[in-house]
């Protein structure tokens, strides 16, 4: 059975996203990417490239789930606000058509890619491309999407052997 998931690191700058296919228990990374946003577009611009490139990329590549960086503890209120809003693009490129969302907080990404919650961009990147055998590493928020999906299957596989079902958001 082929499965294959849209996995996202939202900002509004700089969202990386995977599409990661797992076939008869092989995981590969199909395409990744970056959606940056110059610094002189203002915030709708941004939303409104991160809902349609990642729209693009479901209608391109069909996936069944979309698996999401959930929200960080930040100090900052504007940060947050501004984080939440890259996320509801997202989500709502996914929501639209209907594809279950699933997410996952950064310290269990990173616990479930490199073995500690509090891992470096660079070991999650590191720890991506020995895992799926890529040739490139990939850029640091796309590594971080891919090591999102990877931990996604993770989930589901430790769901399926409770015998639970993986309940999206």
């Amino acid at each position: 059975m082929k499965e294959t998931i849209l996995a996202v690191d939202p900002s509004l700058r700089g969202t990386g996203f995977a599409i990661l296919v797992r076939e008869g228990g092989k995981v590969r990374c199909q395409h990744f990417a970056v959606i940056k946003n110059p610094p002189r577009l203002l915030q709708s611009g941004c939303l409104v490239a991160i809902y349609e490139q990642l729209s693009d990329a479901i209608t391109q590549f069909s996936p069944e789930v979309l698996a999401i960086e959930s929200v960080i503890y930040i100090q900052s209120y504007p940060t947050a606000i501004t984080l939440g809003s890259a996320r509801g693009a997202a989500l709502l490129a996914a929501a639209q058509r209907g594809i279950p969302i699933h997410e996952y907080a950064p310290r269990r990404v990173k616990q479930a890619v490199v073995g500690r919650g509090g891992a470096q961009k660079n070991q999650v990147a590191f720890m991506v491309r020995a895992l799926l055998g890529m040739t490139v590493t990939p850029p640091p928020d796309a590594a971080d999407a891919i090591a999102v999906g990877l931990t996604h299957f993770q989930s589901a596989d430790a769901a399926a052997r409770r015998k639970v079902p993986l309940d999206p958001v």
